[in-house]
């Protein structure tokens, strides 16, 4: 990794560190804000489970990009920011439920799914273990945009935010349903990979905090919409086949889920699509055997890394995380001529760091 790529990554671990208090004081302070323990034993489990899984980490990446954000216009303090962080990971957990619902999946972020945990407090009533992680996830989605609501802000900043956030949710759920019919067709193109990832990561993950920030610092969006959506588009097609990499390659001590758990999930992800690409037919049959099968062991994962390792495809991928990267940092690049110099560093520097990231 080099140095100015460790500068943007120590940065944003910085703005991370910070925000964990803030969310841990949030989460402390919202079961007597919403007093749901005199209503009886589930809300308050509900609020645990979302605080749970909220709490446990994830890469923040959002939080450093809306700080970041409002510094390419200040170096003063931003009203609005905190509240604008807590709704976009409150979003972020709102995606994560859904997903693990959709995927059923048994862990996230080294413990256990919120769906599983409610199968575990509910063995006899599945059907009410899912329901109950459908109400999890629907909470925390409207709790992110509560928490814009309450800000303190005036009138039209917060508006234009609270617009934001409106988009990126309805996003966020047409982001969920195009993820299915990616996984349940056939074969996915190119532009359906693209269409999948603009909505499940460009728009809330990278986006969203762009213009958040910028917002809450006053800057006016219009002029620099254009820029914002290509360094998004860019950047958010790297980081999200850089998931789809370390789903195969990576180390799940460290990714916080097991290898292979798109495959299992029958997810046609970037690395997915190339790997069927590139085998022979006995090979090919192996991985679409695999694409979809809950019971795949860890023999047979071990097996498709061997053939992705045998036909490059980890360096393919890689190859292209590098071009959309580097892409991405160009454009950070043409916003010196208006923006704060350390700021913009820190947006050029970013996409660098996830080329290379490990979780």
């Amino acid at each position: 990794m080099n140095s100015n790529a460790l500068s943007a990554l120590e940065r944003a671990s910085g703005h991370q560190q910070r925000f964990v208090s803030s969310f841990e004081k949030y989460f402390a302070e919202l079961a007597g804000d919403l007093d749901g323990s005199r209503l009886g034993r589930f809300p308050p489990r509900c609020l645990e489970l979302l605080a749970e899984l909220s709490l446990r980490g994830g890469k923040r990446i959002r939080i450093a990009l809306l700080h970041e954000a409002a510094h390419l216009v200040t170096e003063e303090e931003v009203p609005g920011l905190l509240e604008a962080a807590l709704s976009l990971e409150l979003l972020h957990s709102h995606a994560l439920i859904l997903d693990d619902i959709i995927d059923d999946s048994p862990l996230r972020r080294g413990g256990l799914s919120t769906y599983y945990a409610y199968r575990e407090d509910l063995p006899e009533n599945p059907q009410a273990a899912m329901g109950l992680a459908m109400m999890a996830g629907d909470l925390a989605g409207f709790l992110a945009l509560r928490v814009l609501l309450q800000a303190e802000l005036p009138a039209d900043r917060k508006q234009a935010m609270i617009d934001v956030q409106l988009g990126v949710t309805t996003d966020t759920v047409i982001g969920q349903i195009l993820d299915i019919e990616r996984d349940v067709t056939s074969s996915a193109d190119e532009s359906l990979l693209e269409t999948v990832c603009e909505y499940k990561t460009t728009r809330y993950s990278i986006l969203a905090p762009l213009r958040l920030g910028l917002l809450a610092a006053g800057e006016d969006l219009a002029e620099h919409e254009e820029s914002l959506r290509r360094y998004a588009t860019l950047a958010g097609i790297s980081g999200q086949m850089r998931d789809d990499y370390l789903d195969l390659f990576g180390d799940p001590d460290i990714t916080g889920k097991p290898v292979g758990a798109d495959l299992r999930a029958g997810r046609l992800t970037y690395l997915v699509r190339e790997l069927l690409a590139a085998t022979d037919a006995d090979e090919h049959n192996t991985v679409k055997s695999a694409l979809g099968s809950p019971d795949c062991t860890p023999r047979t994962i071990d097996r498709i890394r061997d053939i992705a390792y045998r036909h490059e495809v980890h360096n393919h991928l890689q190859s292209a995380i590098d071009r959309y990267a580097e892409a991405a940092s160009a454009e950070a690049a043409s916003w010196r001529r208006h923006w704060r110099e350390e700021a913009v560093a820190f947006f050029e520097q970013l996409p660098s760091w996830n080329t290379r990231r490990t979780r």
